[in-house]
């Protein structure tokens, strides 16, 4: 049984979204998530503090992929459950340990599309 082609949706002219600054062990880390019509994630930016280099090359790469496969219809919460708990310079932020910067996207992703305050968060065994 052939599967349906998923095709992204087109990014309208304007959305509306959050910004959360996290701390991360690669400095600090501005998490920008941007809603559809319906209040679902569309898209996802990560800024590093620092410019340039290798660690915002990759957060850019991994929020384009978070950002299609949102746009492509697949569900935020398959999108959170495959960056939660990924580990690489973990680092306290508020009380809360955010283990890597795809950690925190998906922190971010969890509170503002799910809305679950990252304190309650359970993490599944990666």
């Amino acid at each position: 049984m052939p599967q349906e082609m998923r095709v992204p949706r087109e990014r309208p002219r304007t959305v509306g979204g959050k910004t959360e600054k996290i701390r991360t062990g690669h400095g600090n880390t501005y998490i920008t998530i941007n809603f559809d019509d319906q209040g679902k994630p569309f898209e996802v930016f990560t800024t590093l503090g620092k410019a340039g280099g290798c660690d915002a090359a990759n957060l850019e790469a991994i929020s384009r992929l978070a950002s299609l496969a949102l746009r492509s219809g697949i569900d935020v919460k398959e999108v959170i459950e495959q960056l939660r708990g990924i580990t690489c310079h973990p680092q306290w932020d508020q009380g809360v340990l955010i283990k890597s910067a795809p950690d925190a996207i998906g922190i971010v992703l969890e509170r503002h599309a799910v809305g679950r305050d990252r304190r309650q968060l359970r993490l599944t065994p990666a």
